[in-house]
């Protein structure tokens, strides 16, 4: 038998304003048909005043629980990726722990960015398959619209603010890639590319910063690496590209989504997108798009599912696991 950590719940939260890509036009050279043609994104969401990271990322951990019905007191550990979190320290983690009234257990931050989500899975997934937790709230939730630089049109149509969250609960399985649960893992990072995408500002330097990117060139590492590390995460499960009933991407780009699965010769209908209703939402986006595509009813117990997504470091990484 081989211990694995499955996803028993999920859920997420998003801001009540929705911002429609129209809104842009009477403070930036933009349109909606430049943003749709560029991006895919049509509209997202952004935090109300007050309304803060650990906020959201506690609604979606609520929603997640209640799906799994599961209660606080049932979670060992809250893994949250996120890099807005709402103050330099405590994590954000801690926060939401507070938040839900848990009083054991132990809670802490994953910062990779676009790729948080990622990065905190497979921690939570290692926790579970050393015996260190039976249960994990696993939480992506970022308020980008802290950080953007509303004269920069390159980038601030482009993000949303948001949260989702998976619980992860330890299982047996037989050791195959028949077993639900996580099946492998593929971490990855190059700090010679932080040029690439990064936000000008931080606590040491005694600033506060915007985002840059230099998007042709995210563009095209995203591409190449996100279909590389998928292909290196199934590798390591044993299955074929052809066996993966769902991709759940980083919901960066509608052209780098597209131009993934075509690297990977998986066609669009295999493909959970979300990008258009909630922009990037960084670290928040793969939990969201997992939680949509189970209310859509495209996610459904059996499925096998690869996420993939890069973003500032450069960082990179996959997971494959069965719903």
């Amino acid at each position: 038998m081989t211990r694995r950590a499955v996803v028993i719940g999920a859920g997420h939260y998003l801001p009540e304003r929705i911002v429609e890509n129209a809104e842009f036009e009477a403070t930036l050279d933009t349109s909606d048909e430049w943003i749709r043609s560029r991006s895919g994104i049509e509209r997202r969401h952004f935090a109300a005043e007050g309304e803060t990271t650990s906020h959201m990322a506690t609604h979606a951990a609520k929603a997640a629980l209640k799906s799994a019905g599961r209660t606080a007191a049932d979670v060992d550990a809250i893994v949250v990726a996120t890099s807005t979190p709402d103050l330099t320290f405590p994590s954000a983690a801690t926060m939401v722990q507070s938040q839900l009234g848990m009083t054991s257990g132990f809670a802490f931050d994953v910062q990779a960015v676009c790729a948080g989500f990622v990065y905190a899975l497979t921690n939570a997934n290692a926790l579970i398959v050393s015996g260190q937790a039976d249960r994990v709230l696993v939480i992506g939730a970022e308020t980008f619209s802290r950080i953007m630089d509303w004269t920069d049109r390159s980038t601030c149509v482009l993000f949303g603010d948001g949260a989702g969250a998976v619980l992860l609960e330890a299982q047996e399985g037989e050791g195959t890639s028949a077993d639900r649960g996580i099946l492998a893992t593929d971490l990855n990072s190059d700090g010679r590319y932080q040029d690439l995408l990064y936000v000008d500002g931080g606590v040491s330097t005694q600033t506060t910063g915007h985002l840059r990117m230099q998007g042709n060139q995210v563009f095209r590492h995203a591409v190449e690496k996100l279909a590389a590390t998928a292909h290196t995460a199934l590798d390591k499960a044993g299955i074929a590209a052809t066996d993966v009933d769902w991709i759940v991407p980083h919901q960066a780009n509608i052209r780098i989504i597209q131009g993934t699965a075509k690297k990977m010769a998986l066609p669009m209908d295999k493909v959970v997108v979300t990008v258009q209703d909630h922009g990037n939402t960084s670290a928040a986006s793969i939990p969201l798009a997992l939680s949509v595509g189970v209310e859509r009813g495209q996610i459904k117990p059996g499925d096998l599912l690869v996420t993939e997504a890069i973003g500032g470091g450069l960082a990179w990484g996959a997971v494959v696991l069965r719903w």
